[in-house]
This record gives C-alpha cells, sequence and structure tokens, in this order.
C-alpha cells in the first residue's frame, strides 16, 4: 500500500519519516523542495512537508485597487483561494496519483487542522484520509498516533476557516476605510484587526487612565522594634485616609521607649507548586526573562520540532494520566539537570499540581527528552524543564510569625515568614521567597521601641501593561486564541502602534483608537470579540454552521461601516496626527506632523521645516537646546543607547555631539550618521566626494578620545557601557592598533 503523509513543515516532516523508518529514509529532491519515502513492512511512505498555509484567501483581482465606494461589495463578496506554494502543490499531486491512503499529520489544532484539510482540497483523492494525532515529536508519540490513526476533525478545520473569513473581511475593509479617509496609502496604511485594535485599545486606555489619575495622599505610621533582633510593623489602622485621625495616633506614640507584647501566634505554612504550563502561563513567564511572546513562542516552536518538548498551544493545565512522568525524568537525567533530577526523585509529591483549565487536545507544555542546549534554546528549555520540575515537586514550608504590640494603647501589626524547606522553590529558580525575619515572643514580653515614623505616601495610578499580564488579560476577555495573541501583540510593535516595555501607545496608535471611538467602532470593544470566539468553539463542537457565523459578522460589518463619516474620520485623524509640541524661540507655535516626521515653526503665516531623524522613536523634552533654544528631543533605536539632539539637525549641538575627529583621507569631519536601516556608522563629513566609512558596535556610548591611531590615522575612540570596562578602540577594525591591544590582554 502507498501511503501520502501531510506534514506541516519540512522539519516535521523529516522527523516523522525518521522515527516511523528507523532512520532508513530517502529524501527525494524537485527543484526547492523535498519530499522523504520509506518503506514499512510492506508499505511504501511519502511523507510531504507543507509550508504552513499553501493556500491564501484573499480578495479576487477586481478588489485589489483600494477604493472607498467598493467597500460594502467587499463585505458580501466571497473570497476565494489562491495557491501560494505551487511546488509544495505539485508534489502532493504527483504522489497521490499512486496513493491508496492519506495520513494528516498537521499540527494537532484548529489552524493545523485547517491547513491539512487545504492540503486535501488541492487533491482528487477519493481513498481513505487518516489523521494522526501527536503533541510531541518523539519515538513513542509518532509511533502511537501512526498505530492509532483517528479520522479527520473538520469542524476543527471550520472553525480556523471561520476565522480566516471574519478576520479577512473586517482587517481588510477597515483598514481601507480608515487608511483612505486618512490619506495614508501605501506603506503609511493604518492597520485595523478584529483582534489587534480591541488589544491596542486596552493599552491606549491603561495609558489614559494614568494620564487621569488624581493621587490620593495617605500617611502610614511604622514602628521599629527590638528584642534580640530588629524587626517591624504598622498601625493596625494603617492606612490613615485622614490626616487628622493619623495625628492623633501620632500624638499618642511619637515619644514612646517601650512597648508590649499582647498577642502572638507562630504556625507552619506551605507554598504550593505552580500548576503546569499552558501556553499564557508559559508566554507570560518567558517575557519576565527579557523575552518578546512572539520571539518566546518561536524558540518554543523551535524546540517542539527538534523533540526537546511538547506542542507548546495548549490551553491545558492538567496532566493526562497516559503522560509517562517517569519516562521523562529518566531522559532528563541525561541533561545538565540530571543531579536535581535525582534529587527531585527522592522527594516526589504524591500527585503533580493541577490548574483550573482541562482539556483533551494536547498536554501541558513539557519537556520529552534531555538535552544540553546553550543561548536564548537554552534559556527557554529550561524555562520549560523548571516548571515541569516545579509541579511534581514538594510544598515549600515556612513559618509565620505575628505579634500585636501594644505602644501606649495603640496596636501595632508586625509579621515575619522564613522559609524552613524551599520544596519547589529549589527547583523553579524564578520565584523568589521574601524572608522578614521576627523573633519569638510571648504575651506580656516588653519590647524596645527603636524607632516610629510618619511615612507620608499616595495613591499610585495603575501600572502599564507588560506583554506578560496583557497577555493574560486578553486571555481573561477572551481575546485572540492560545496560537494567536503573541503575534497580536509583535504586529502592534511592528506597526508602531506601541513601543516600549512596560507598554505604551504612540501617538500613532492613540490616534487610531480615539478615531474608531469618536465613531462608535464596535471592534475596539472587547465584547463583539470574545462572542466571535465563543462561535468559533461551537463550530468546532458542531453546535452551529460556519456560514452562520459568517453571516452574523457580515451583518455587524456592514453596519459599522454604514455609520462611519470619511469627514469625521479624516479630520479626527489629521488632528490626532498633527499637534503643538511648544513655542519657537522667536515666537510662533512648533507644530509636529508625524506622519512625515517633520517640525513646523509656523509664525506670521511662513514656516521653517525641521526634518527629524528618519528612524527611531522621537520623544520631544522639557529642554532647551543651549545653542538654538529649540526643543531637544531624545531618539530611541532598538539596541543603542538613546540619543540626545536638537531639534534642528544642522545645529552647532548636534555637530559637537556627532565630531568624532578628523578623516585621515581627506582632512574633513569624521562624524557619527545612521543608515537607512537604523546602525550607526562613523562616515566623513565630505561624502560623496570622501566615502571613508567606519562600522561601530550598536549599543554603548561613543566617546572621542581626540587621540589619532599611530598605525592608520583615524580618530580613536572609546566604546562605554553599562556594566562593562571602557573599550578604547581604532574604527578601523582592520587595523594593527586593535590587533595589538588585543595581544595585550
Amino acid at each position: 500500500m502507498n501511503v501520502l503523509v501531510i506534514a506541516e513543515k519540512r522539519n516535521a516532516a523529516q522527523r516523522i519519516a525518521k522515527i516511523l523508518s528507523g532512520g532508513n529514509f530517502k529524501t527525494q529532491r524537485v527543484g526547492k523542495n523535498v519530499y522523504y519515502e520509506f518503506i514499512l513492512g510492506k508499505d511504501r511512505y511519502h511523507v510531504v512537508p507543507l509550508r504552513g498555509h499553501i493556500l491564501q484567501l484573499d480578495y479576487p483581482e477586481e478588489f485589489k485597487r483600494w477604493n472607498l465606494q467598493d467597500l460594502h461589495a467587499l463585505v458580501e463578496q466571497e473570497p476565494v483561494r489562491l495557491l501560494k506554494e505551487k511546488g509544495v502543490a505539485r508534489i502532493l499531486k504527483q504522489v497521490s496519483k499512486n496513493t491508496d491512503m492519506v495520513v494528516v499529520a498537521t499540527d494537532y489544532d484548529r489552524e493545523g487542522e485547517l491547513i491539512g484539510v487545504e492540503s486535501l482540497s488541492l487533491l482528487n483523492f477519493k481513498g481513505p484520509v487518516k489523521r494522526a494525532k501527536f503533541s510531541a515529536l518523539t519515538e513513542d508519540e509518532i509511533k502511537h498516533a501512526f498505530s492509532n490513526l483517528m479520522d479527520v476533525n473538520y469542524n476543527l478545520a471550520s472553525a480556523a476557516e471561520a476565522r480566516q473569513h471574519i478576520d479577512l473581511a473586517w482587517g481588510a475593509s477597515l483598514t481601507r476605510f480608515i487608511s483612505l479617509a486618512s490619506g495614508r496609502r501605501g506603506k503609511d496604511f493604518l492597520s485595523v484587526g478584529r483582534v489587534q485594535s480591541p488589544t491596542l485599545a486596552l493599552i491606549v486606555k491603561r495609558e489614559e487612565e494614568i494620564e487621569n489619575f488624581v493621587p490620593k495622599p495617605y500617611w502610614n505610621i511604622v514602628a521599629r522594634f527590638q528584642k534580640r533582633m530588629i524587626f517591624s510593623g504598622g498601625h493596625i489602622s494603617n492606612p490613615f485616609w485622614k490626616k487628622e485621625e493619623m495625628q492623633k495616633v501620632w500624638d499618642k506614640v511619637k515619644d514612646a521607649k517601650e512597648a508590649q507584647v499582647e498577642e502572638f501566634k507562630s504556625q507552619e505554612k506551605h507554598l504550593r507548586p505552580p500548576s503546569p504550563f499552558n501556553t499564557t502561563d508559559f508566554l507570560s513567564e518567558a517575557t519576565k526573562l527579557g523575552f518578546s511572546a512572539a520571539r518566546a513562542m518561536r524558540i518554543a516552536e523551535d524546540l517542539y520540532m527538534g523533540g526537546y518538548i511538547s506542542y507548546p498551544r495548549t490551553d491545558n493545565t492538567v496532566y493526562p494520566k497516559s503522560l509517562n512522568i517517569h519516562a521523562i525524568l529518566k531522559s532528563l537525567k541525561k541533561s545538565a539537570f540530571g543531579e536535581e533530577v535525582e534529587t527531585l526523585e527522592k522527594e516526589l509529591r504524591k500527585y503533580p499540581t493541577r490548574g483550573s483549565k482541562e482539556s483533551k487536545d494536547h498536554p501541558p507544555i513539557v519537556p520529552m527528552r534531555g538535552a544540553k542546549l546553550e543561548g536564548e534554546r537554552g534559556a527557554i528549555y529550561e524555562l520549560i524543564v523548571r516548571r515541569f520540575m516545579a509541579t511534581l515537586a514538594p510544598d515549600a514550608v515556612y513559618m509565620e510569625k505575628e505579634a500585636i504590640i501594644g505602644v501606649n494603647d495603640e496596636k501595632f501589626k508586625c509579621t515575619g515568614r522564613e522559609l524552613e524547606e524551599p520544596g519547589w522553590l529549589k527547583y523553579y529558580k524564578y520565584s523568589k521567597f521574601k524572608e522578614s525575619k521576627m523573633p519569638a515572643l510571648k504575651v506580656g514580653d516588653r519590647v524596645r521601641v527603636k524607632e516610629i515614623k510618619i511615612e507620608e505616601k499616595e495613591t499610585k495610578p495603575p501600572p502599564r501593561y507588560t506583554q506578560s499580564t496583557l497577555i493574560k488579560e486578553m486571555e481573561r476577555l477572551n481575546l485572540g486564541t492560545k496560537s494567536t495573541r503573541a503575534e497580536i501583540i509583535q504586529k502592534l510593535f511592528d506597526r508602531g502602534y506601541v513601543r516600549g516595555r512596560p507598554i505604551r501607545p504612540t501617538r500613532i496608535g492613540r490616534a487610531l483608537i480615539s478615531t474608531l471611538g469618536k465613531n462608535q467602532v464596535q471592534v475596539i470593544k472587547p465584547d463583539m470579540t470574545a462572542k466571535l470566539e465563543k462561535d468559533m468553539d461551537k463550530i468546532e463542537m458542531g453546535k452551529i454552521e460556519k456560514s452562520a457565523v459568517i453571516q452574523e459578522s457580515k451583518e455587524m460589518l456592514t453596519k459599522v461601516l454604514r455609520d462611519l463619516k470619511v469627514e469625521t474620520v479624516g479630520k479626527v485623524m489629521r488632528e490626532s496626527m498633527r499637534y503643538k509640541i511648544g513655542e519657537c524661540p522667536e515666537g510662533g507655535d512648533l507644530i509636529y506632523v508625524e506622519r512625515k516626521r517633520l517640525v513646523v515653526c509656523e509664525k506670521d503665516g511662513k514656516s521653517i521645516f525641521y526634518a527629524l531623524p528618519k528612524t527611531g522613536h522621537i520623544e520631544f523634552l522639557d529642554q532647551k537646546c543651549p545653542v538654538c533654544r529649540l526643543p531637544l528631543i531624545r531618539v530611541v533605536r532598538k539596541g543603542q543607547s538613546p540619543q540626545i539632539r536638537c531639534l534642528n539637525p544642522k545645529c552647532e549641538y548636534n555637530k559637537k555631539k556627532d565630531y568624532v575627529g578628523k578623516c585621515p583621507k581627506c582632512g574633513g569631519d569624521l562624524v557619527i550618521r545612521q543608515s537607512r536601516n537604523g546602525k550607526r556608522f562613523i562616515g566623513c563629513s565630505n561624502y560623496p566626494q570622501c566615502n571613508v566609512t567606519y562600522p561601530l558596535p550598536q549599543k554603548g556610548e561613543i566617546i572621542p578620545t581626540g587621540e589619532t591611531c599611530p598605525y592608520c590615522g583615524a580618530p580613536l575612540i572609546i566604546i562605554r557601557r553599562k556594566g562593562h570596562k571602557d573599550w578604547k578602540i581604532c574604527p578601523n577594525m582592520d587595523c594593527e592598533y586593535n590587533r595589538r591591544k588585543k595581544n595585550e590582554k
């Protein structure tokens, strides 16, 4: 029998072929594409890798031109599926001619099922079609999946297809409307999305809450006591919201020298380990290590394809009974965690921890085999290994002490926590236990009052979202899915709508949400998107037809487009993207035109234009240039230290900051410049007549020394980076000066 196996990607296909054939397979090449061939028993297998979706959902050619008059027709238009991987399709059709059975072996989730079903639609195959369901690319999982083939879940694929249709309709129509109304076409278009826009709205709303927050003052009265050691506590009425109430207490206790223990209790407490990793919790923890959510997911997918971890897109937080925990631990003994695993096996908890979400599609994210990995892959792998070990480890045990201490009839509460058994904390190094020492006391004990003071404070605004907290909020509001949330957040960064850690909306991001909000566009509200996500679940369970969900979405979108007014949208966007940042030194308004990265000084009907740097994020500072009195700006570029510059690019202030030394070729000024893609380098001011350039490291401060290289005549510079020693070099990387400096070390 000839069997065609359809895998999602090349490395997955190769791994499946290697496992099923015992390593005895052949690689067949057809142009740039490959497939794998082997014989198993009496059957000949052909494993064909796809490249994700080989069909792309899009609108017909007549809708390629952006036109406001076409939008309502665009909503009603049925999209077409365009073949984007012709080479892969050619192999599928060629191999399927002599095939007796097809096995879909793509990732088992909505997207993976749709990818598999799309490839089936290209084949005129009438024979049996089966599905291999696995959660890890390991030998046991793959062999079990191919020995227990299932039926293809067409409802699962339909749910993903419905999402594609709806996202395309909303994204295309609203993106075109907002962009055309705002006069932003081509590469300046404004993207609007069914999940992207409500996620951006959350960030903008939080920024507005911070800006509009009015702090409220309050007071704490805190004391430091001593009996064998110094320990602290606060008045039981903290915080005081009325100053006069605080003052009454303060007057009674401020001069106290001694106090008495009125109550004391000490009890042993347990700190339970965290639950197993689902996608949301994994991404939340990975972002705390400095990874972006999108980067962490890409690395996790790479580890999955290599057979190191289980499938990283899962809602499950409960280990299934079929998961062979002891086999995983045995494999981990061969890794860098071997000694820790041996210790763990001696103290395994009776049952692993479990979270509140249990699903049958995939287990939580766990390591599948021991490995010694380095770099980013090693860091993500270690996070997953340590989380797995933590869920099997005993509780952490600590002693909590609590005392009520009377100071002139006023009560102060003191609490101490001391770790007795680290339990799971010794395996999961990302969680820290905060101890506070406190002596054992008895009721009636007299203690010395070392200090009593007033802490005057004020309430703080809500914190900005981090990628970790944003992913959790998206999950709570049912925005997106475990598979799409990291990608959505990355799109907001890539499109210039947000920036920074924690996340802040940019001016254009705020302008977009303001425009959508003022025009009552429901796409920025989580409710609509959350309902659609629930409808997708119903399609998957067979409770509702795909066509019904798509039609309901079209009706909602038609109403939104009917209510939008081109003039209103255009006006709000233009006003949002052109705003006053200050005054010109000699009078007149300084206007920032964000779209063109220009600042205009408008006075008496005349305009002076200042071009801003073409790359990097621009922040306007409340400081004046000491030379020309225009505002100073901060330029923030990825991977580089922020630059403080004068708004006027020709100002002497900038020239002095950029100057490095004299050009050894023509005697001109060597200055720090930025390439089109934001990379800095040293170039001659006499360019293009003189083409002398030197590369620069992208991180660190560049400090001219005033010295000239004795070998090549280039100016010597110092690279200064936080946490590193100053590095004195010749910018000519091939220079003998650098080689000698290296040898001296």
